[in-house]
């Protein structure tokens, strides 16, 4: 067989099977035969990606926000939503057209905007104040180095730039504050009078009626579905730590945690930037450096400041004469931190450089640390051991938890025995949860009704994951019983929907008289004679606002009466009046007449009042225009989205 393969390969058929291999790997590429690429972004732009660990940090840090935010309202279903998953992916994926956008106009976080950011940190803080051995341990216990974290704290800065600066150079004057407030200020003085509600003038209500309107509303008759639950529960306030921390214990913990007592050395600091362009050629570093040398070598302590205020490019601090405060370890990159704590008091520095420039650097003065003895903080650090004692107490009793009842997912019994917990009950409740006051609340946390009535705690029979009832107790559940929602039988409900169908006809009975009393009114009746002859009391209320401050008598005007009101065209040029008529609450009408509109009254408002509105109109016409400026940016860049990996 093999020769007659060779025989056949040979002539002409070989020339064209050749050509079309040939053919075939000048389109596609000869290395498309030997490896393959696995995309693994969850949407590309342009030629940036958002990757798939781009996407879980962002989900895993709103789901935090949230939890922190809401407590025991938080719904963790909404994050498994598609809606919302895109609606994240969005987010990202105009935070990556923004940073794009930053590269292309050449726009960087400058270096003083980290330190500030670092700085103003709380979890960087001692006793209010930016500690750097508390930075530094926070970002170890982190898995992270400084140079990492400030990275991503810039590239986090990087999105605000271009908001920021399209924000400030929003336009607002003054005649769009006054026209805002004029509008929203805006008063009329309208009348109006509330229909009696009467009684309809058919009120017999047939049984085939009873039953039509029954099938037309089957879902508004329905007995809801109930589920009761057992559950196991680990509470940390009924565990108690092994032993009680000596004071052994506690002097190491403080000789390990010494510098969380101590103020650390700060330097009290100027410099005087000289920037050098991002990738600038050999004579435009050599130009910086020559200007920056003979800065050098005139500054003296006297003359600093001027020549800061003169030759710094440093915007944010030339002002000031080159100062930048007290700065401590940890708050500046390496090579200005090296050179700042290598300097006496009074000493100015030669050239440094950095990723922003050249610094010439004046040490003005210098704090040394204190710390604070044992004693001082002996009640402390119990209290914090102690709480350390509970919390891992907590943590590792409802670790085995999880892996126990996920071991064993069609059963509590085994982590119930190996735990020593009580398996305990609730009583059926609904998707609106149970009534207070019974089993500790547990069926009315919004987790633990989200959990009873998951597809795997419903449906598949499993133990749910671990449900979080605040920061030290958790519970894993699992459906005990379960009643399907079931429609009503007629008899149940045939008097509430006797009730429904007689409230449906006065409603329309007051709606058709409203309307007619309105057309009336248009012709020209007068509305006190109309008000009278209906047995209604004529109500007048001058000047009311959109928002009511306070009422002006005893009796307040019912917000749809005001929501119409301003909705309702001006009077004509003649002066009269407009109407219409208004729903209340169970079927009531009201008939309203606009007499008058007036624009707001601006002398009463404050300076203060007119800054504040101003900054706020300045923050969402900015928020518009930043829309705006994606909506660009997006219509010109070519995004890819891979839902599947969401």
């Amino acid at each position: 067989m093999l020769q007659s393969l060779r025989d056949k390969m040979q002539g002409w058929p070989a020339i064209v099977v050749l050509g079309i291999a040939v053919l075939a790997m000048s389109f596609f590429g000869i290395e498309g035969y030997f490896s393959s690429q696995v995309d693994t972004f969850v949407a590309k732009v342009g030629k940036r990606e958002v990757g798939q660990q781009q996407y879980q940090d962002a989900m895993n840090r709103i789901r935090q926000q949230q939890r922190a935010q809401l407590g025991d309202q938080f719904d963790p279903s909404v994050f498994d939503k598609p809606e919302f998953k895109q609606q994240i992916v969005d987010e990202l994926v105009d935070q990556q057209l923004l940073l794009q956008a930053n590269e292309d106009l050449g726009m960087r976080v400058p270096d003083q905007s980290l330190r500030e950011a670092i700085a103003s940190n709380p979890s960087f803080q001692v006793d209010g104040q930016f500690n750097s051995d508390m930075y530094r341990a926070q970002l170890a216990s982190a898995g992270m180095t400084p140079d990492m974290y400030q990275e991503s704290l810039r590239t986090s800065l990087q999105g605000g730039l271009l908001p920021d600066a399209i924000s400030g150079s929003t336009i607002v004057t003054q005649t769009d504050v006054d026209r805002y407030l004029d509008i929203k200020l805006q008063r009329r003085d309208i009348r109006y009078f509330v229909l009696p509600h009467e009684a309809p003038a058919d009120s017999q209500v047939s049984d085939s009626q009873v039953q039509d309107y029954y099938k037309a509303h089957q879902a508004d008759f329905m007995n809801p579905e109930q589920v009761s639950l057992k559950y196991i529960e680990v509470n940390g306030t009924e565990l108690k730590p092994e032993s009680v921390p000596s004071d052994d214990d506690l002097k190491k913990r403080y000789q390990s945690e010494l510098s969380r007592f101590g103020l650390p050395e700060e330097r009290e600091v100027s410099h005087i930037l000289v920037n050098v362009p991002k990738n600038a050629t050999p004579d435009q570093q050599k130009a910086a450096l020559d200007k920056a040398q003979k800065i050098a070598a005139e500054a003296t302590p006297a003359n600093f400041a001027k020549l800061a205020q003169q030759d710094s490019d440093d915007v944010g601090s030339r002002l000031t004469g080159g100062d930048l405060g007290w700065l401590q370890k940890g708050v500046t990159n390496p090579a200005f931190e090296s050179a700042m704590f290598a300097l006496q008091k009074g000493e100015i520095s030669k050239p440094v450089l950095s990723d922003e420039g050249y610094h010439i650097i004046y040490l003005r003065d210098v704090r040394s640390g204190q710390t604070k003895s044992f004693a001082e903080v002996r009640d402390q650090l119990l209290k914090e051991a102690t709480a350390a004692d509970h919390d891992r107490a907590y943590n590792e009793a409802a670790g085995k938890m999880t892996d126990l009842t996920s071991q064993n997912p069609g059963s509590l019994e085994p982590a119930a025995q190996a735990l020593q917990l009580q398996i305990k009950e609730t009583p059926l409740f609904g998707r609106n949860g149970g009534p207070k006051g019974q089993n500790d609340d547990i069926t009315t946390n919004p987790k633990v009704i989200a959990a009873a009535f998951s597809n795997d705690v419903l449906n598949a029979g499993n133990n749910s994951s671990l449900v979080d009832l605040s920061k030290t107790d958790s519970v894993v559940i699992r459906a005990d019983k379960h009643v399907p929602a079931s429609p009503k039988s007629i008899a149940e409900v045939h008097d509430a929907i006797v009730q429904k169908i007689l409230d449906a006809r006065i409603a329309d009975a007051a709606k058709q008289k409203a309307d007619v009393l309105v057309e009336r009114l248009n012709k020209g009746e007068d509305m006190a004679t109309v008000a009278k002859a209906e047995h209604a009391d004529l109500q007048t209320s001058n000047q009311i606002q959109r928002v009511q401050q306070a009422p002006q008598n005893a009796q307040s005007v019912p917000q749809p009466i005001i929501d119409q009101a301003f909705v309702t065209p001006h009077p004509a040029a003649d002066g009269k009046s407009q109407y219409a008529a208004v729903s209340l609450d169970n079927g009531v009408y009201a008939v309203l007449a606009v007499d008058k509109v007036q624009g707001g009254d601006l002398s009463k408002l404050t300076e203060d009042d007119r800054r504040q509105l101003y900054r706020q109109m300045m923050q969402v016409y900015g928020s518009v225009e930043t829309e705006g400026f994606v909506d660009m940016l997006k219509a010109k860049t070519k995004i890819q989205y891979a839902k599947d990996r969401m």
